[in-house]
């Protein structure tokens, strides 16, 4: 059943690029979402992303307008884990609303900045490598590789980003996934994308910097870290930014988790764990950064992974 929802921003991707000018496509009837490509192959253009372009690009800004309808969520399933599993995360840094991740491990090299260009100009999100059978899928938010009906060109993964460098190289999109939900009518519910990007230099993604589990149906209301490149003020997107804490569940418009959390522009796409391991930098990866309320700051919401998302994953893991 459709409900109406009230004017929302999201404050994840908000930035100077686009604001005030976009505006979410409003969703189709509950049902059987219509027909529409639920994957792209991304044109490239070789050498396009410089150090300056990275440094300039601005987040994607993504603005849901008054009369915008969520579709509802699919009924829960059981849980569904992708290895590799990771321990019960540790107290140190915990809870944390927004600061400079110091603790290192594999999310450092896991995480990173995402680049591409949407209707002509430069754009960026944030992004993680996660375990596939292709070992080259990148985990991000679905307005990372699609929106306003455009997919996204240019578009690569740039692991470790640190302040224009690319330690671990830039790593390019043969093909990039949406939800059927997110590429039939953006629903905000179903706000996951991924990709497959192309071997560099011989080797494959997850040979280089390694790849986080993932966790499908795995519940509400559950200790979790979540990690970005921030790029809008405060942040200026030079450096990976974590937040912690108990989340919860949307009670306001979404069927989203919750979570206290100072990100802004640019950490939309990053990654959310559950039993993250502060000592290895290891979790289960349960979400993505989404959206925010403008009437509700400094809280982040991210999408549930249910069948819907474990659907488009299954594409990408295997293209």
């Amino acid at each position: 059943m459709n409900r109406p929802r009230k004017a929302v921003a999201v404050l994840l991707t908000a930035g100077a690029l686009l604001a005030g000018a976009l505006t979410a496509a409003t969703p189709a009837a509950a049902g059987t979402p219509p027909a529409a490509p639920a994957s792209f192959a991304p044109q490239h253009t070789k050498g396009f992303w410089t150090a300056e372009r990275m440094r300039g690009a601005t987040p994607l800004d993504l603005v849901l307008t008054p009369g915008t309808r969520l579709r509802a969520p699919a009924a829960q399933a059981a849980p569904t884990a992708v290895q590799p599993t990771a321990p019960t995360a540790g107290p140190a840094a915990f809870p944390q609303a927004g600061g400079a991740w110091t603790g290192g491990g594999a999310v450092v090299r896991t995480s990173g900045r995402v680049f591409f260009t949407f209707q002509g100009r430069t754009a960026s999100c944030s992004g993680d490598s996660v375990t596939s059978q292709n070992g080259s899928t990148v985990l991000t938010a679905g307005h990372c590789v699609k929106y306003q009906g455009a997919w996204h060109t240019n578009w690569v993964f740039v692991p470790a980003y640190d302040n224009g460098n690319a330690p671990y190289g830039q790593w390019s999109a043969t093909q990039t996934f949406a939800t059927d939900q997110w590429a039939a009518s953006e629903d905000i519910n179903y706000d996951v994308g991924l990709a497959v990007v192309a071997p560099l230099n011989g080797q494959k993604l997850s040979s280089v910097v390694g790849a986080q589990g993932v966790l499908f149906n795995g519940g509400y209301n559950k200790p979790m870290y979540a990690f970005g490149f921030p790029a809008a003020s405060p942040y200026d997107g030079s450096k990976l930014v974590y937040c912690s804490g108990n989340s919860g569940k949307d009670f306001l418009f979404s069927k989203d988790h919750s979570l206290g959390c100072n990100m802004t522009g640019g950490s939309s796409g990053g990654p959310w764990f559950q039993s993250f391991n502060e000592a290895t930098g290891t979790g289960l990866q349960v979400s993505v950064n989404s959206f925010g309320y403008t009437f509700l700051p400094n809280r982040m919401f991210g999408p549930y992974f249910g069948n819907e998302a474990k659907a488009v994953y299954d594409k990408a893991q295997t293209a």
